[in-house]
């Protein structure tokens, strides 16, 4: 009678933490594909970026001209920046997982060395071997990363994500820049954003 009580006892221990164990990655995963953003919700201009990480004009615009834009108009409270991933091949899809999986905190951090170094881990003998060193680098444990890059949970939810802006945003290239609901067409400095920003502000 006792061994058989236990061995219930037993059976729902191990479910209950199966099942816990379960939901815990469900939160993860809900948390890895919450938009991604940057500044006061409230803030007069809201700003959205699609884009790539293996975008060379991508890089080119976190590299040059995003800084400017964070210290000028997102870190005092002017924009409201949201960053989409709209991933153009298998690299920049497992890229923007890791990322994801880095966690709200590390994410931005994790984007701007990504971009930073674009052209070393793009151009490597094995990008996604390149990948797992930077995720390294950022923090990542070793099984963290592979029960992130396994997760084909977040995968489809980005493709998914990248799906949904292709019909509701007509995205066609990257970077794409929404600026207050309406697609920005000029050119993707700061002088030409500049100009842009502070008309909308004044």
């Amino acid at each position: 009678m006792k061994t058989s009580f236990y061995i219930k006892f037993l059976f729902f221990f191990v479910f209950l933490f199966s099942f816990n164990d379960l939901n815990s990655r469900i939160v993860d995963t809900i948390e890895a594909l919450e938009n991604q953003s940057l500044g006061d919700e409230s803030a007069p201009i809201k700003m959205i970026e699609f884009a790539s990480l293996t975008c060379g004009h991508c890089a080119k615009f976190h590299n040059e001209v995003f800084p400017r834009i964070k210290k000028n108009y997102i870190d005092n409270g002017k924009i409201f920046f949201t960053y989409q991933d709209f991933p153009l091949d298998k690299f920049a899809l497992k890229a923007s997982v890791i990322a994801r999986c880095s966690g709200k905190d590390k994410y931005f951090s994790f984007l701007k060395v990504l971009y930073k170094k674009q052209k070393d881990w793009t151009r490597s003998q094995d990008p996604f071997k390149s990948l797992l060193k930077i995720a390294k680098l950022g923090g990542l444990k070793n099984d963290e990363i592979k029960v992130c890059v396994s997760n084909k949970s977040i995968e489809d939810g980005i493709l998914k994500k990248r799906l949904n802006s292709t019909k509701n945003f007509e995205i066609k290239a990257t970077p794409t820049i929404y600026i207050n609901g309406k697609k920005y067409n000029g050119d993707l400095t700061f002088e030409a954003l500049k100009l842009k920003l502070d008309s909308l502000i004044n």
